[in-house]
């Protein structure tokens, strides 16, 4: 026999799992599980078996359940079961499925009575059922037998917990009619995580074991012990019964006939039994499901929108169609050239916020990058004099000169010059690498026709390599025409007159006098860390640094009230530190030329950042300034690792000297200026706009010379799975938008029963003046008039504080009844 309580629902139900399956998705309706608690040999078992319909459940005596059953049943035109543990292997005699349960708990817990929590799964395909779970546990016991652990109570108590904790588990709370009700373990468990009983049905077993003139009549009147959703009483099969194998269509008959005949239960026949159970719980769902659905209706209209338009077009897709790839074509180089003009340009859309890229990045590699790679070309000024002093004795040979040779200046200045050939070649490095970059970033669009992409790619990246060897030499030409001819005309050169009257003490009192007046200019504000903090001291610190034109000072915070430290720039330079294998930072430090404390007690200031381009960032603003990079790799003890510091020259050849060093240095200026203005716009005519310009004219023909222009629109097995998926999906919801406005309208809900006087169940097991167990309510039925139905709501209880239901276990209630002492305990 099926469950034919449910069958209402089954045809709906289904239609929505079957729209979901064609999408190779589930169904999330969370149905709930169903959850059989009770005491040992109370019938739990039998209950389950009844709902199901079928006789598969071990049966004995004691306790025979010994690991947790789940049993998902699934709706299926065909009849059979399977087991999580036997994949593949079909079950379609049942009492099979019996035996492999009784073998996997032995295997698991062993042949004398063990215990474990682990649980055995169970499919059960049937086209009589519901897609829902049941859960057969273990039954309460409280002395070990066998290899039971002594604290079996508290593991059984945890293993139930783990399932009926959940808010979608309905409980059967199992107790049978020969005990004690009102010492219910499955109430007691039932109450502890639904308190309010808004997902516990009672049911009484074994009505028809009762003593010869007892009933449990009150009890089922939810008179005695009221639950919220009341009690139901079964009768199950008895052990002869299961061992003659008399079948679960007979015994429901005998169940029917049981309570029709009896003098105590036939007033309420209609609401006993379990086919009347089995439709409570069908209500129960149907209730669920019908509460679940505006949530799931909301969820899936969202997901339909969202796919609408993909879908539109997805919906008149021709893949072989020769004008669409054409059309496609055509979209995809404007698309890749527009995108690529925006990252160099700059556009407000598609703003890349965790990093620099494309025009940004090449603007930073311009302003900031490239002019401190030409200050780190620079000779360090005790370098410089000395290759000048030895250019002026070189020239002079044997003879002694009276005057400055214009010569040496000459040499001096070409030699600088020439360094400025590998910032500059590194500079076209930078900026092609950034344009690689930028192409890979806009071919992503690309990523549905994977021979489109590598092909752009592929003429693009070929393109900027064959524009690379051009700018590299057009830069060396820039060099080369600087080298050809030294113009000593120039209007910013100060010539060999001024260079002589310049004297040192003028030049340093001009420079501070400079200084002074720009002292108060900011040059940068941010973060940075002193890395060199001893650890007793605290370690390495963040701070907030400002730099000016005069020093460089550091605060607590950025709101610069409590300064920390001010140091001058006088005599300051900077120097590279290579970072440690265990520092995810980037350092740099600042050092004294003059072998001078610079924080405290340190010779060095080691600042840290978060990435290098920060660090070169910084010491670009260093160099504005005027705090240069070290060349001479001065080391910690101070002594220099270029030849002859002690190097000595004349007072004359020293002036000489200095006359040189003055017009060299206002030389390159003026070449640095130059060279600084000249390579951005050539890189920028010869490589960025040139690249540009062959996006947008050339590369459309360069794809049309590369072959089968329908091979080149082949599109990738992802968005073909993508559109049949799109596609797919979109139906699903629509059909599952449809069969829920079904479920809406062909399904009937209950409210759910008023609550009732619950404080019998007290917290923590304590209570105070229990109730009447079904022993004494059998005591006392004799001779009472017939009570209304079971679904008739009980008399009202004694009003407390909170009106007329008091849940407080401190102060137990049971409810009145007029002319009738409350009933004793039996003891």
């Amino acid at each position: 026999m099926g469950n034919q309580g449910m069958e209402d629902m089954i045809p709906l139900v289904n239609k929505l799992q079957d729209a979901f399956s064609t999408i190779g998705q589930a169904c999330n309706l969370d149905l709930p599980q169903i959850a059989v608690v009770g005491g040992q040999s109370a019938g739990k078992s039998s209950v389950l078996e009844n709902f199901v319909g079928k006789d598969f459940l071990p049966r004995g005596s004691g306790i025979v359940t010994r690991r947790p059953l789940v049993l998902q049943l699934i709706s299926n035109p065909t009849e059979f079961a399977e087991f999580l543990h036997c994949k593949g292997k079909k079950f379609t005699d049942f009492d099979e499925v019996r035996q492999e349960i009784e073998a996997e708990t032995d295997r698991v817990t062993g042949a004398n009575r063990g215990i474990s929590p682990v649980p055995i799964n169970l499919r059960v395909y049937s086209p009589h059922v519901l897609n829902l779970t049941l859960i057969d546990l273990p039954g309460i016991t409280k002395v070990p037998v066998g290899d039971q652990p002594a604290d079996i109570e508290s593991q059984i108590r945890d293993m139930i917990m783990q399932f009926i904790c959940r808010d979608s588990c309905l409980i059967l709370a199992v107790t049978p009619a020969n005990s004690d009700l009102a010492n219910s373990d499955a109430l007691k468990l039932a109450k502890d995580v639904d308190p309010q009983g808004l997902r516990t049905v009672g049911v009484i077993t074994k009505l028809d074991l009762m003593d010869e003139g007892t009933d449990a009549r009150e009890v089922l009147e939810n008179k005695l012990l009221p639950l919220r959703r009341g009690y139901i009483g079964v009768v199950n099969r008895s052990q002869k019964d299961i061992d003659g194998k008399k079948d679960i269509k007979a015994a429901l008959d005998a169940e029917r006939k049981f309570f029709l005949t009896h003098s105590s239960y036939r007033h309420m026949a209609n609401s006993m039994g379990t086919a009347y159970l089995q439709k409570a719980l069908n209500q129960q769902l149907t209730n669920h499901i019908r509460d679940t659905l505006p949530a799931f209706r909301s969820k899936l209209q969202t997901q339909l929108l969202s796919l609408d338009k993909e879908a539109e077009e997805y919906r008149h897709f021709r893949p072989d169609d020769p004008s669409r790839k054409t059309k496609a074509l055509l979209q995809m180089v404007q698309q890749f050239s527009v995108d690529f003009d925006k990252r160099i340009e700059g556009s407000g859309d598609q703003v890349d916020t965790v990093e620099l890229s494309g025009g940004a990045k090449i603007n930073r590699i311009f302003h900031e990058r490239f002019p401190f790679e030409l200050v780190k070309m620079e000779s360090d000024d005790k370098d410089m004099r000395r290759e000048i002093s030895y250019a002026i004795k070189n020239i002079h040979g044997i003879r002694t000169g009276l005057f400055t040779p214009d010569m040496a200046f000459e040499a001096i200045v070409k030699k600088q010059i020439v360094k400025l050939k590998e910032p500059c070649i590194k500079c076209i490095d930078l900026v092609i690498q950034e344009l690689i970059n930028t192409v890979r970033q806009c071919s992503n669009r690309l990523d549905t026709f994977p021979r489109l992409r590598e092909e752009t790619e592929r003429i693009v990246t070929t393109h900027i390599r064959d524009r690379e060897s051009q700018a590299k030499e057009q830069v060396l030409l820039l060099i080369d025409i600087q080298l050809a001819y030294i113009n000593t005309n120039h209007e910013d050169f100060i010539g060999f007159a001024n260079a002589q009257q310049r004297s040192s003490q003028a030049s340093n009192k001009n420079t501070a006098g400079n200084q002074a007046s720009a002292g108060n200019q900011v040059i940068r504000k941010g973060w940075l860390t002193i890395n060199n903090i001893s650890i007793i001291k605290g370690g390495a610190k963040e701070y907030w640094f400002v730099l000016t034109a005069e020093c460089l000072a550091w605060f607590k915070d950025d709101e610069e009230k409590e300064k920390k430290y001010m140091l001058p720039l006088d005599n300051l330079k900077v120097r590279d530190v290579e970072k440690s294998f265990m520092s995810s930072k980037h350092i740099f430090s600042i050092f004294n030329t003059e072998q001078r404390n610079v924080y405290k007690d340190n010779r060095t200031l080691e600042l840290a950042c978060d990435t290098q381009e920060e660090v070169d960032s910084w010491k670009s603003s260093l160099l504005r300034a005027g705090v240069y990079p070290d060349k001479n790799a001065v080391m910690e003890g101070g002594e220099s690792s270029g030849p002859a510091e002690n190097f000595s020259m004349d007072p004359q050849l020293e002036r000489k000297v200095e006359t040189i060093r003055n017009l060299v240095e206002s030389y390159m200026a003026i070449v640095n200026k130059c060279i600084r203005d000249l390579m951005p716009k050539s890189i920028m005519h010869l490589m960025i706009t040139n690249v540009k310009d062959f996006i947008n004219a050339d590369l459309l023909a360069q794809l049309y010379s590369t072959g089968d222009q329908n091979a080149l629109m082949d599109e990738s097995p992802e968005l073909a799975q993508r559109r049949e998926e799109v596609l797919r999906t979109h139906h699903a919801l629509k059909e599952a938008l449809a069969i829920i406005g079904d479920i809406s309208t062909t399904t009937i809900t209950t409210p759910m029963p008023p609550p009732v006087d619950s404080s019998w169940q007290g917290a923590g097991g304590s209570r105070r003046s229990p109730p009447a167990s079904p022993t004494a309510s059998r005591r006392m039925s004799s001779g009472q008039r017939p009570a209304p139905g079971r679904g008739a709501p009980p008399p009202p209880s004694r009003p407390g504080p909170l009106g007329p239901l008091n849940n407080s276990a401190d102060s137990p209630q049971v409810p009145s009844r007029p002319n009738r002492a409350p009933p004793s305990i039996p003891r």
